[in-house]
């Protein structure tokens, strides 16, 4: 099976619903918890691509849930949603911090649409959000691709190394385009 995408599941409400939503645009996917799941095993599974989901922690917690680094090193094309998007950060050097405006539910969004995430979609639209920090400062290399009224970064990629992220979900059908950007 060539075409199959890795979910790693770091407690986040959606996990299944991303899930649905790639095989719904005909790839298949697996959802497998972050605990235990090791850099062998994602080789094994062979994935043509990984998402990180969302989660309840702050990326920044000494405890909170994390993936060893070398996963960025594989050569994989990773999906950070939501916590996925701040461990992405934190972990390639950027840094992650509590936000002074939280952000919950419908919030307009603005996008750089010269994105591959955003090719020939609005400039603006309607975005979930479900988030109590931010991505502070980017990782080397990455770029800001979208962002609200507060919250400077709510989207990310490094294009060379095919790292992309969201600060919201696109997999809830609250977000205009969501499965597109998908």
């Amino acid at each position: 099976m060539a075409n199959k995408i890795l979910i790693i599941d770091f407690g986040g409400q959606y996990n299944q619903l991303i899930a649905r939503r790639v095989r719904e645009l005909g790839v298949y996917s697996e959802v497998r918890n972050f605990d235990g799941l090791t850099i062998d095993k994602i080789k094994d599974f062979d994935p043509c691509g990984i998402i990180f989901t969302g989660g309840p922690n702050s990326a920044y917690e000494e405890n909170a849930p994390k993936m060893d680094a070398e996963v960025f090193e594989l050569g994989i094309p990773v999906l950070g949603l939501c916590y996925g998007m701040q461990l992405m950060a934190q972990s390639l050097g950027g840094n992650v911090a509590k936000a002074d405006t939280k952000e919950f539910g419908k919030t307009q969004t603005y996008f750089e649409t010269d994105s591959l995430l955003f090719k020939g979609l609005p400039k603006e639209a309607i975005t979930w959000m479900s988030h109590v920090d931010f991505v502070e400062k980017l990782p080397q290399g990455f770029e800001k691709i979208a962002y609200t009224d507060n919250c400077p970064v709510a989207a990310m990629q490094h294009v060379e190394k095919k790292f992309y992220a969201m600060q919201y979900h696109p997999e809830v059908l609250h977000t205009e385009n969501g499965t597109a950007m998908l």
